[in-house]
């Protein structure tokens, strides 16, 4: 008994072939390949924000009316500000002032630094140490730190060095020789400001991944070297943020020296304003080189900041002059493509 061939079914297995008027034919049935959608014909439309420019018009509408004050009201007197601005006297202070900056700042974070290896030591009376000093100072105010050390004389009259618990002193020197107004305001600066330094250091070099020091300890880098090559240069980038706002925040915390009757700027602002009358005019020649003195800062923390960001991103970040070239650029291309 013969049977004739029976057709089968393709199984999933086996693959189908088309030919090309098929896929010109539009979509294919199923099983086949689909094709590709064509959006030539649709319409690109920008995405709206409303909201962002309802903010934008409000904020902007605020600034102009504060600008269109400053600029109307003639209270502010602002021929008095420009007269006062450059005047010999402000600009002494204003020297005072970067003195007690740049000293404070750079002897409070070489303390602040050794005081953070303090606290990282394996010994406890270091650890103790550091954790005292930090608490005390970070927990009194500068104003009270400074009539403090101002008035050291009332506690010691004289004071010495020499050899503890004996007789012999290589010099000894009046209390109130010594601390004066300048060393008053130095001590009180510098201290206050390694206490917050000790704990930023602590920070930024506790921020770096243990297994790194472990795996350079492995391939027998020296100590030193780890330190200097492996460890600070990934702490600063957790550092510098912190310790710029501190020398920010201190370069207005000079102002608290004028207690000590130090003729630094915002000391000397007060005695023209006590002469003159003119309190407003002079307290704006104040803030206003405040404010041109921690753009400065800030400047130099983004470049700063910049530099030391090469090792965590593949591109760094553009400057403001290059945004600025790359946006005139890009408008000068547009133009001539029109």
């Amino acid at each position: 008994m013969s049977t004739a061939p029976t057709e089968l079914a393709p199984s999933a297995t086996e693959t189908r072939e088309f030919s090309p008027d098929q896929y010109e034919a539009g979509p294919l049935t199923l099983g086949a390949s689909r094709a590709v959608a064509d959006y030539s014909g649709y319409k690109i439309v920008a995405a709206r924000h409303p909201w962002r420019w309802v903010g934008t018009v409000v904020v902007a509408l605020g600034v102009a009316a504060i600008l269109w004050s400053l600029a109307t009201n003639p209270r502010w007197e602002w021929d008095v500000v420009a007269q006062w601005f450059t005047a010999e006297s402000v600009i002494r202070g204003l020297g005072e002032t970067l003195k007690l900056t740049v000293i404070s700042g750079a002897l409070g974070f070489v303390l602040g630094f050794i005081l953070a290896l303090m606290r990282l030591s394996a010994s406890p009376l270091l650890v103790s140490v550091s954790w005292t000093f930090s608490w005390i100072f970070r927990s009194t105010p500068l104003l009270v730190q400074m009539l403090l050390w101002y008035n050291l004389g009332y506690l010691y009259e004289k004071i010495s060095l020499g050899i503890p618990f004996t007789s012999v002193q290589f010099f000894e020197v009046q209390t109130t020789t010594l601390i004066s107004q300048f060393a008053a305001a130095i001590l009180g600066l510098t201290l206050n400001q390694a206490a917050y330094s000790a704990e930023i250091i602590r920070g930024g070099i506790l921020s770096v991944s243990q297994g790194q020091i472990e795996a350079a300890s492995a391939l027998g880098i020296p100590a030193w070297r780890r330190s200097t090559r492996i460890v600070l240069p990934q702490a600063m980038r957790s550092i510098l943020p912190t310790a710029f706002n501190e020398i920010i925040g201190l370069v207005k915390g000079t102002s608290i020296v004028y207690v000590l009757a130090y003729s630094e700027l915002f000391y000397t602002v007060q005695v023209i304003y006590n002469r003159t009358q003119q309190v407003l005019p002079l307290l704006l020649v104040a803030t206003l080189w405040y404010i041109v003195i921690t753009s400065v800062l800030s400047v130099f923390q983004y470049y700063i900041e910049r530099h030391f960001a090469k090792g965590a991103v593949r591109t760094l970040p553009l400057t403001p002059l290059q945004k600025a070239k790359k946006f005139f650029t890009l408008r000068t291309t547009a133009k001539d493509l029109r």
